[in-house]
Order: structure tokens, then C-alpha cells, then sequence
């Protein structure tokens, strides 16, 4: 393109471009050039400096024209110039010569500018011969993924434009050289020339995750067809991937028999034969289910007998039985029923084998449970406060519920008047979704159209997927995503899964409402509660899920989850959908504008930190439409609201929780599958006591605290309290700078306004997400007011457990807890009413340092102020305001006088939970595992009259520290005199037994330094590095065996790492725990408005993230023992009758039963660490990771990498002589 820069050469260089045997510029261009040339050359006066340059341009224009012909061919090595005749200007007529014959050889300075061309000329060609090479190596690594038969075809990125334009020309001719047939015949080639080995290993990984990606939206498309009963559209595609090589690799014996098996089932012989044969062409062998669907076939019609003998001969030839078709194959009684006919006709005496006798059920046999499952000793498991009719009566509420699959709620906004306007505002609303639930269905019918022309061309598409929910559900489905977008706007990807997410579970739920699931669901769950039922004695006790299993076969697992993929691209083509059909007049923006119908939604794109993303944002007119109409309806996912019946017992890592709704044993991300692949093949036994500690969390029955709820009622409905835990509205957000700049604004001024602006945008933001989240709280408790309910829960990676319902749980904040409580009360007895006392100096944190007697005292001096706080919380003296957890205190004061003021306090029903917290949990772990002496004792693990404080300790040790260094004169010690206290290390010391770095604690002691007014902030960096520095030092020298632990672990995950796997462990009560980080893989899902990319980071076939594996491993590996410990403490909790539920390591129970729970906790914390924890998580490292005979050859490159490893996993750190069993007499272990 530089020659254009020359109007000299422009016409010589168009001629060079011209294809060959096709006619020149018109002779008006020609002319036309010949006039702008005169016109440029018009002035000038020819001279020695003007020949020059002719020549130089001349020189120039041979070069440029040779590497056009260059660039044609591309693998030619060697290129022949010609000089180009060039024009000479007459002085005279200042118009051009025609074109002589080229000289060759010129003589004099001219020449000197052709050798330094030809030097470039010769440059370039070496170049060519090194892209070449690469060009060859990129062809052998491409090998693998390109079918043999095929033709190649060039990706124009691989080549530039010319070298793919040449590469189509050879697809017509011939070479033109032999440079040029050497390359073509290197591209015919490369499809036969592969070469595993020089694929990389990472590339490697990337096309097994590319692959797994594919199948597992194909095999997701061919199942959503057979739902939808769209099987032959789903034969369709599968007969079209398996004709192109390409694609048949991606085929996998599932999908052949998914389509098989709709076959069968509408008695299509001749259309299974044709798949059948397919997979023998795809050099796949039929398995039973394969033979199953035949023989199903076979029996729904009247085939001779010859063609089921051959089915079964060759099922013989294969290795199969006949009679492991009704033991090893999913199908339901009606197929088995058909298999069964079809053998008869074969074989009439042929009997099916006899149904094996039901199996004992399988003991966990873990010393740890060895107490929960003995038969015999003394057992008073809790029963519910509700009689039999009503628990069942409550059933088949929740089950209207989920059928329905959403729970409509009055919002606790305040509601405005109803005046004209918003009378007004409500009519336009109702008017404009009507239109748009006729638009939606219009948009729906068109999209599937669109899709289904698709899925006719043979590839899958999001066609079935929207078919598996009626149009008018789907429309009200993206009218509710509608309602509920916040103003700000939402990312297109996150609103994409959403949708995609919403889509599958109601598919899964309305599956189930018209299977026969319900009925027996409805039958064996008024059976399982006669286990819970007040009215209704048991003979034999049994744990819920003992129970629930002896009432007949284990339940068929629910639907599997569509990919992360298909959930993603549906969602899209929704929210594209939506933007597309959803308008309203203008008028509703501007009352005085035009009619004309304008978006709803709008697609605009913003920046996050770095990252430039799509947001689907609602126009502010309909915003304030909104807002006038004031509805006061929200509307909930039946799974985001707790349950009104008992949960079901978690018996699999499939079923429990929820009646209906799919619910994960063990919480991922989403398109994460190695969960429930670990989950999958683990015993059933080894999860027996997850199960079970599950399901007791999930029985507790809870209630609404009302008069606490009336309290932030009135709060909320008077703009918040920001001091209190209740939000303000977004309305009292501060505003943007208003008014222009001026002309003369210099850049600081104008980045002044800018970060001015992007803070209140981000304060708006947080304001209204809390907002919100208040709303649903508060609105979801004044819903249940009156009811009583259930939280199912489940568990996270580490075995952490949590509620299921989002909104509404006692794991929230101070305000959340303290609107819950016990549903069933107990009786104080003779120490309960004490307990709440304690509890309550507890929640004010006012007494940290004292003992359980004077934190009693203290709640009898200030009981005057607990009894003022319980009946004038907002117009008396406030004591309750001013103490660390507000509301909770609040709940305990009313409580407590409800408890002194009744005629007998022993005797009075209390339904308040009393807490027992852990002392820094993690460093209380770390200290037994360690057997550390002088770290237990700082940790509340040894006894002691006072509780020891081990944030204090460690700003003792620090201060030790500094006063060392000051009297040595280090600058930074003498400036930090009188500035170390607790809280300036307390947050460092808390995480650092979660794996914090010194980089991470420094920044959070320098936000601590900050916070101090009379601190000099110019050594604010210099003081926060010291200070990291000497509180390690003092965790080292006061937890020696914590550190240690904490380097193995560390060191053990990054050489796992190293080796390509994640790191995998079993905690004590064997839960199989896999770390979730891995190499990002990106996904695009391209077209639409937007491609959308997004990371799947959570499967075993990505490359391990050597940083987060190693980082993680020692807090996560922590998080699973106290995970254990709150199991193991509820389990037998349970057996002894307690109501029990925990929030991590804080123990919740009523406060007549805490002396109870406080000696389970104890006794159990000292069992699990009686277990050689360490010593177990060693050997079972070296045999999951160096037990492979491959990996012990000789001969294996990674021989002394895994040497290593073997070495560093054996190597446990030593422990010292702490005695565990000083840990039951602590009082203050948990308090």
C-alpha cells in the first residue's frame, strides 16, 4: 500500500494487482490518470534531484510489483525482478512517454539504490523461508483435529488475506513454481502427517475442555428433543454430525442410544436399525442399554422371531446376557415389560432373573459415627411440636407451592396513596404487559422458528430448549426478570444464566408435576412423618433418613442439569428476545413527544474495573413508572423461600431438600461437575454422616421474632437507619455534581468530577443492593409472620453448611438473626434464665475479658437498662443501641423481661436461641492438630478462670516487640509507641489462620493505621510493614506448630499442583473434597447483539491453578475439620433430643439446653482430633498421587518431581505434648 503514496507508480502497481486474462483499466481512467499526473507535475521543473527521485521511485516501484507477485504466491523462495518501464515527463508538453523496454543493469547511483533493494528483496525472502517452517509446524500441531478425507480449510487468521486468496486459487489450478508446489503439497499432506506429540500439553487440555463443552450440549440437545417430541429432528442432527468426520468424534455411545431409545419407544424399528448401524460405523460397541432399546422395539411390534434371535446372538457375540437387561439398565417397568415380550418370543421359556433381595442397609463405620449408629444405648431423638394432621396438611401446602413454582409476596414498602396519578401509572403497567405477553409469545414463536431452521441444517441450537415450557409461562417468566432489573442495569451475562437457570428448574419441576412422582411422593411422605410428629409414637427410633429409606426403594435422581453452555445460550437468545419485543410509547417518557414505541430494555456497554461488558439496562421512564405505580407484589422462585413443611431427607447426593425443586447436595458454580462426579462414586456409607447432619439442620422448625419485625418496620418505612443495620433507599443517595464545567476546566478539574461522579454511581449502587436485600428480608418475615417453617440445607465444597433459601436465614447479618427464632420453646429450668443473661453481655461485647460470673453480675446491675430497652426500645433510655449487635440484644432484653416478669422463670417456654461462639476457630484447629501448648492455651483450649484473648496476646507480643527495636532506635518502633492495641492486629491474626500473605496483612493494618486521627500518616506504609512483620513473628513464636502445619500444607498443594491434578482429601467424617480452581477456559457464544465470553474454571480437565491450590489448601483444609466438628456435634445433639443449628462455629441452641451442648462440643472437638488427622491426610496424598506405576518408572521424565512430592507428603511436621483431654474441662473453649 506505500506505493499509492507515489502517484508516479500508482497506475504501474494497479497493473500489477489486475488479474491475469481479464481486461485493463478503461481508457477514461487512464486519461483521467494521465490529466492528475500532469496537474501534480505541472510545476515542477525538471532537474538532477527530480531524475533521482524518478529513478529511485522506479527502483522502488520493481521491488513493490516483485512483492505483489511475492505476496500472490507466498512459498515461492525466489522471485525474478523485472524492471518496470517508467513514463519520462517531456518538458515541452508536460505529458508522459509510453512505457520503453526495461533496461537491466544500470549504471551509477541508481544502481547503489537497486543493491540496497535487492539486499531488502533478499532479507524478505529469508523471512519467507522461516514463515514457511512455522507455517509447517503450525500445520503438524493442526494435524490431529483435521478428518483425512477432508479438504483443508484455511481460517483466514491462520495466514494473512493474500496467502488464503492463494490458497483458493489452488484449490482451481495449479502451482505456478516449485516453491508453490512444495507448499501445496505440504497442505494436502498435513492431514495425514499427525503429530500427538508435539501438541503441548496445555493445547491438549484446551481441546479435551473444548470437546467435553460440545458433547455435553449435544447430548443435552438430543435428550431436550425426546422431551419435546422432536425425536426426528434429534435423529436428524445426529445423522448429520456422524456424516462429517469432523464432528463424529464428538458422538459418544449415549447419544446413539438417546435416540435409540426414542425409537423404541414409538416402535421405529426400521429408524433404530439405521442408528444402531451408525454406531457400528462409528467403531463404538452397543452396551445393554443399546440392546435394551432394540429388544424394547421388538417387543412393541410383531417381528419374527429370527430378527430377535440375531439381536441376540449378536448381543452374545458382544459379551452380554440376556438377564442383565433387567438389572444393569434404567428403564422404567412398562420398557422392561417389552424387553421381556420380545425374549418370549425368542425364548418362551425365558424367565427374567429374580429381583435380588433388598440389601442390608450399609453401616458408616467411622470411629468418629460409631456411637450415632450402634443400636443399642440410650437414644431420645427430638420430635416436632406439631401433631401428625397437621404436618401433612402443611405437605401439601408447600407442594401447591412448587408446583405453582413461584410464591407471590406483599412487599413492606411503604404504600403511597392512591391518587390519580398512581392510579394512572398502575393501568398503563397492567395495559403494557399485556401487549407485551402477546408480543413475548409472537417473539417466541418466531424465535423457535428461527432456531428450528437451525437445527434442520444439522448442527444443535437452543430450538428444544425453548419448547419445554409453555410460550405464556416463558413470556410471564421474562416479565418477572422485567420487574425485577435494578436501575443501574444488568450484565447481559449474568442476566443470560439467570434466565437460563430459571428455565431448567421450572422444566424440572413441571417434569415431575406430570409424572406419577407426586402421587408416591405424597404417599411416602405421610408416612415419614409419623417419625416427626407429636401425636404419633415411634417403636423403633430411627434417624429421618433410616426412616425414609425403610419406606421403599431409593428415588430415580432428578433431571441432570443442562450445561453451563446451553443454559448461557439460551438465556441469551431470552434477554435478546426480550429487548427486541418489549416496547412502550413514547409518550410514557416524554407526555408532550410522539407515539411512537421505544425499547423498554437497552443494550449499552460500561466498564467494570478494566473490563468493557454488556448491560441490558431499563429506560428511566419505565423505572419511574415503576415507582409511581408502587405495586406491592414481589414474586419468588419457590425454591428462594423457606419451606412450610418438613424437609426431605437427604438420602443421596440426589434427593433431599425440596419436594419438587432440583436441589444440589454440595453448592458449585454453575457447568461444575466434578462436585458431583467426587459425590457420585464415593460409598454411600462414607456420606451417611453429611446426610444425616443435613437433615437435622434442616428440621429445625423457626418462627418469626414479631415485635423485633415491627420495629424495623418502622424503620424501613422511615428512610432507614444506616446506624442500625437497616438501609436507606436509594433516594437518599448523594447526588452527582450538577451543572457543566467551564470552558477553561483544566484536567484535574476534570478528573476532580469524574471520580466525583463514578463514587456517587457506586454509592447508588450499594444503596440500592442493600436496599433490596432488606426488602426481600423483610418482606419474606412479614409473609411467614404467622407461620411456621423450615430451612433446607446443603453444603459447600469444604462441607460447610448453609441454608438453601437466599433471602431469609439465620445466616445473615445482626438484624437477620434477630428476627428468627425457635419455633418450639423449652422451658428454662433452673439455669436457662442465667444463660440469657450471659448471652446477652455477650452480644454487647462490653465484658470479652471477664468471666461468665461477672458478665452475670453485670446483667444484674443493668437490668433496669435490659428492662427499659424491652418496653421503650425506641423512646426510652437506648442502652441496646450502643452495643455490638443491636438487634439481637434487643430481641434478648425483651426476652429476658418476659422471662423475670412471668410467675415462675424456671418454667417459662423460651423460644429464644442462646449462643456459643468458638474462639478464633481456626487457630483453635490449628493448636490441636499442632498439640501446641502455649498456642492452646491463648486459644481458650486449656482451662482458665478468665477467657484468654488471643488477639490481645499477639498485640502484647508486638508491643514486646517494639519496645526491643525502639530502644535500639529504629525509627518506626519509637513513632508506633501507644498506637498498637488489639484492634489494629485483630483482623490480621483472624486471617491469617485462612491463609492470609504478608502483602494482604499489611494493607489491612495500614486501613487500621488510617482509621487512627492522631497516627502521622507519613509513616503509615513504613509503620504497616513493620507491623506484619512482628505480629507473624509473634504467631510464630507463640503457634510454632500452626506455621509448620501451615508450610506443609502449602508446599504439599503446589508441588499436587505442579503434577497437573487439583488437590483432593477426605475430611473425617468422609466427605471427598476437590479445590474448585483451575485454569480459566473461555467459552464464546457468539451472534446476537453481543459474543458473550465466559470462564468455566471449576472441572477436573482444566490445568490446576497452582496459586489459588496452594493458598487455599491450608484454610480450606481447616474449614473441612470445623465443618466436622459442627457435624459431629449435631448428630449428637440430636441423639440426645437438642434443637440444634449452627451459623459456621457458633452454636445455636435454647438456653435450658446450652450446659448440654456445650459437653457434646467439647467431647466431640476432642474425638475428632484423637484421630491421626494429619497422618491420614498423608498416606492419603501419597496413594492418590504416587501410587501410579507410571509415575514411579524409572524411565518417567517427572521421576524426581514426583520424588519430591512423595517426600514432602510423608514428611508430616512434628507435634508436641499437648494433652487434648484438658479441652472438656475448658470453660471457655466455646462460650
Amino acid at each position: 500500500m506505500s506505493a499509492l503514496r507515489w502517484g508516479h507508480g500508482a497506475s504501474g502497481l494497479r497493473r500489477a494487482l489486475w488479474p491475469a486474462g481479464r481486461p485493463g483499466p478503461m481508457a477514461e481512467e487512464g486519461a483521467f490518470s494521465a490529466v492528475w499526473g500532469s496537474r501534480r507535475s505541472s510545476s515542477a521543473r525538471p532537474c538532477e534531484q527530480d531524475r533521482w527521485k524518478d529513478w529511485g521511485h522506479a527502483e522502488l516501484l520493481e521491488v513493490l510489483e516483485a512483492r505483489v507477485r511475492q505476496l500472490q504466491a507466498e512459498g515461492v523462495s525466489e522471485v525474478t525482478v523485472k524492471r518496470a518501464g517508467m513514463a519520462r515527463r517531456l518538458p515541452a508538453s508536460g505529458g508522459f512517454q509510453p512505457p520503453g523496454k526495461a533496461r537491466t543493469g544500470p549504471k551509477g547511483p541508481a544502481a547503489d539504490l537497486g543493491d540496497l533493494w535487492a539486499q531488502k528483496l533478499n532479507k524478505e525472502k529469508s523471512a519467507m523461508q522461516k514463515r514457511k517452517l512455522r507455517l509447517e509446524g503450525k500445520l503438524q500441531l493442526q494435524a490431529e483435529d483435521l478428518g483425512c478425507e477432508h479438504e483443508l480449510r484455511v481460517v483466514p487468521r491462520l495466514l494473512d488475506a493474500q496467502l488464503a486468496g492463494c490458497l483458493q486459487h489452488w484449490k482451481h489450478g495449479t502451482p505456478q513454481s516449485l516453491q508453490e508446489g512444495q507448499l501445496a503439497q505440504l497442505l494436502q499432506e498435513a492431514p495425514r502427517r499427525p503429530s500427538p506429540e508435539a501438541k503441548p500439553a496445555r493445547e491438549a487440555r484446551g481441546a479435551d475442555m473444548r470437546l467435553e463443552i460440545q458433547q455435553q450440549k449435544l447430548l443435552a440437545f438430543l435428550e431436550c428433543c425426546l422431551l419435546t417430541g422432536h425425536l426426528p429432528l434429534a435423529h436428524h442432527v445426529l445423522v448429520t454430525q456422524h456424516s462429517r468426520a469432523r464432528q463424529r468424534r464428538r458422538l459418544t455411545l449415549a447419544m446413539y442410544n438417546t435416540v435409540m431409545l426414542g425409537w423404541a419407544r414409538k416402535g421405529s424399528f426400521k429408524e433404530l436399525v439405521y442408528v444402531f448401524f451408525m454406531v457400528k460405523d462409528a467403531g463404538l460397541t452397543p452396551d445393554l442399554l443399546s440392546y435394551a432399546a432394540a429388544l424394547q422395539c421388538l417387543g412393541r411390534l410383531d417381528q419374527n422371531t429370527s430378527t430377535i434371535q440375531r439381536c441376540l446372538d449378536q448381543m452374545a457375540r458382544d459379551g452380554l446376557q440376556p438377564q442383565e437387561l433387567f438389572s444393569g439398565v434404567p428403564l422404567s417397568p412398562e420398557e422392561q415389560a417389552m424387553v421381556l415380550r420380545a425374549m418370549r418370543k425368542a425364548q418362551p421359556t425365558f424367565s427374567p432373573p429374580p429381583l435380588p433381595p433388598r440389601p442390608p442397609p450399609q453401616v458408616n463405620t467411622s470411629p468418629l459415627l460409631r456411637e450415632i449408629y450402634a443400636k443399642g444405648g440410650p437414644v431420645s431423638y427430638p420430635k416436632s411440636h406439631l401433631p401428625l394432621r397437621e404436618l401433612q396438611s402443611l405437605f401439601r401446602q408447600q407442594l401447591r407451592v412448587e408446583m405453582a413454582t413461584t410464591v407471590a409476596v406483599e412487599s413492606v414498602e411503604q404504600a403511597r396513596v392512591l391518587t390519580e396519578e398512581v392510579l394512572r401509572a398502575r393501568n398503563t403497567l397492567q395495559q403494557l404487559r399485556a401487549e407485551w405477553v402477546e408480543a413475548l409469545c409472537l417473539g417466541l414463536r418466531n424465535l423457535k422458528a428461527s432456531e428450528g431452521r437451525a437445527a434442520r441444517a444439522g448442527r444443535p441450537t437452543v430450538f428444544p430448549f425453548l419448547c419445554v415450557l409453555p410460550e405464556k409461562e416463558l413470556a410471564e417468566l421474562l416479565l418477572q426478570t422485567l420487574q425485577v432489573l435494578p436501575p443501574q442495569g444488568e450484565s447481559l451475562l449474568s442476566l443470560a444464566q439467570q434466565l437460563g437457570v430459571r428455565v431448567f428448574s421450572r422444566h424440572a419441576v413441571r417434569r415431575q408435576r406430570l409424572s406419577s412422582r407426586v402421587r408416591a411422593l405424597q404417599e411416602r411422605y405421610h408416612q415419614y412423618v409419623r417419625l416427626l410428629a407429636s401425636d404419633t409414637p415411634v417403636e423403633v427410633p430411627r434417624l429421618p433418613r433410616q426412616y425414609w429409606e425403610a419406606l421403599g426403594p431409593p428415588e430415580a435422581p432428578h433431571e441432570q442439569p443442562w450445561p453451563l453452555s446451553v443454559l448461557v445460550q439460551l438465556g441469551k437468545k431470552l434477554a435478546e428476545m426480550l429487548v427486541e419485543a418489549v416496547r412502550m410509547p413514547g409518550s410514557v417518557a416524554a407526555p408532550q413527544g410522539p407515539c411512537t414505541l421505544i425499547p423498554v430494555l437497552y443494550h449499552v456497554y460500561s466498564f467494570r474495573s478494566f473490563r468493557q461488558i454488556g448491560i441490558l439496562k431499563p429506560h428511566p421512564a419505565f423505572i419511574e413508572l415503576l415507582a409511581t405505580a408502587a405495586e406491592h407484589t414481589l414474586t419468588f422462585e419457590a425454591a428462594e423461600v423457606p419451606m412450610l413443611c418438613p424437609p426431605l431427607p437427604w438420602t443421596s447426593p440426589h434427593t433431599g431438600a425440596f419436594l419438587l425443586s432440583p436441589t444440589k447436595l454440595m453448592r458449585s458454580l454453575e457447568g461444575t461437575v466434578q462436585h458431583q462426579r467426587l459425590l457420585d462414586s464415593c460409598p454411600p456409607a462414607d456420606l451417611h454422616g453429611a446426610l444425616d447432619a443435613l437433615t437435622q439442620l434442616g428440621n429445625c422448625a423457626w418462627r418469626v421474632n414479631g415485635r423485633v419485625l415491627d420495629l424495623v418496620l418502622e424503620l424501613f418505612a422511615a428512610k432507614g437507619c444506616p446506624r442500625l443495620g437497616v438501609p436507606a433507599p436509594a433516594s437518599e443517595a448523594p447526588r452527582p455534581p450538577e451543572g457543566r464545567l467551564p470552558p477553561g476546566a483544566s484536567p484535574a478539574q476534570k478528573a476532580e468530577v469524574r471520580r466525583e461522579l463514578a463514587r456517587c454511581l457506586k454509592v447508588a449502587r450499594e444503596m440500592h443492593s442493600l436496599r433490596s436485600d432488606a426488602l426481600y428480608r423483610l418482606s419474606l418475615a412479614q409473609h411467614l409472620r404467622h407461620r411456621v417453617f423450615w430451612l433446607p440445607h446443603n453444603m459447600d465444597f469444604r462441607g460447610r453448611t448453609y441454608p438453601c433459601p437466599p433471602h431469609f436465614h439465620h445466616l445473615g447479618s445482626d438484624l437477620a438473626r434477630a428476627l428468627l427464632e425457635f419455633a418450639q420453646g423449652r422451658p428454662l429450668g433452673a439455669r436457662g434464665l442465667d444463660w440469657l443473661k450471659v448471652h446477652l453481655v455477650n452480644l454487647t461485647g462490653l465484658k470479652k475479658r471477664e468471666s461468665l460470673r461477672a458478665r452475670l453480675a453485670f446483667a444484674d446491675e443493668v437490668m433496669e437498662d435490659i428492662l427499659d430497652s424491652a418496653d421503650q426500645p425506641m423512646t426510652g433510655r437506648k442502652w441496646w443501641m450502643d452495643v455490638d449487635e443491636p438487634w439481637q440484644a434487643l430481641a434478648c432484653c425483651m426476652e429476658i423481661a418476659r422471662a423475670v416478669r412471668s410467675p415462675d422463670p424456671a418454667a417459662y417456654v423460651s423460644h429464644f436461641p442462646v449462643h456459643q461462639d468458638g474462639s478464633c476457630n481456626g487457630l483453635q484447629h490449628y493448636a490441636a492438630l499442632g498439640r501446641d501448648s502455649v498456642g492452646a492455651a491463648s486459644v481458650n483450649l486449656l482451662p482458665s478462670d478468665v477467657p484468654q484473648d488471643v488477639y490481645s496476646g499477639v498485640a502484647a507480643q508486638v508491643e514486646a516487640f517494639r519496645k526491643q527495636d525502639a530502644r535500639r532506635g529504629v525509627r518506626v518502633a519509637q513513632v508506633l509507641e501507644g498506637f498498637i492495641s488489639r484492634k489494629v492486629v485483630k483482623q490480621t491474626v483472624m486471617t491469617v489462620v485462612y491463609g492470609v500473605t504478608r502483602y494482604g496483612g499489611r494493607l489491612q493494618i495500614e486501613r487500621r493505621l488510617r482509621e487512627l486521627s492522631d497516627f502521622p500518616q507519613e509513616f503509615v506504609w513504613e509503620a504497616s510493614h513493620y507491623l506484619v512483620r512482628q505480629v507473624f513473628n509473634s504467631l510464630q513464636e507463640m503457634f510454632s506448630g500452626t506455621r509448620a502445619i501451615q508450610h506443609w500444607l502449602t508446599e504439599s498443594a503446589r508441588l499436587i499442583a505442579h503434577t497437573g491434578s487439583a488437590v483432593e482429601w477426605v475430611t473425617p467424617l468422609g466427605i471427598p473434597i476437590i479445590q474448585p480452581y483451575h485454569q480459566d477456559a473461555k467459552v464464546l457464544i457468539a451472534g446476537g447483539m453481543q459474543s458473550l465470553t465466559f470462564s468455566q474454571s471449576g472441572d477436573t480437565s482444566q490445568k490446576p491453578n497452582t496459586l489459588k491450590q496452594k493458598n487455599g489448601f491450608p484454610p480450606n483444609f481447616i474449614h473441612s475439620l470445623d465443618s466436622s466438628h459442627m457435624m459431629l456435634t449435631a448428630l449428637h445433639c440430636y441423639r440426645k433430643g437438642l434443637t440444634f443449628v449452627s451459623v459456621h462455629d457458633c452454636f445455636w441452641t435454647h438456653a435450658a439446653d446450652v450446659e448440654v451442648m456445650n459437653q457434646v462440643c467439647r467431647e466431640q472437638f476432642v474425638s475428632l482430633h484423637s484421630q491421626p488427622i494429619l497422618h491420614n491426610l498423608s498416606r492419603f496424598l501419597v496413594k492418590r498421587y504416587c501410587s501410579s506405576p507410571r509415575l514411579r518408572s524409572p524411565k518417567h521424565s517427572k521421576n524426581l518431581w514426583m520424588g519430591k512430592l512423595q517426600d514432602t507428603l510423608k514428611s508430616v511436621p512434628k507435634t508436641g505434648a499437648l494433652d487434648l483431654e484438658q479441652v472438656k474441662r475448658s470453660t471457655y473453649f466455646f462460650s
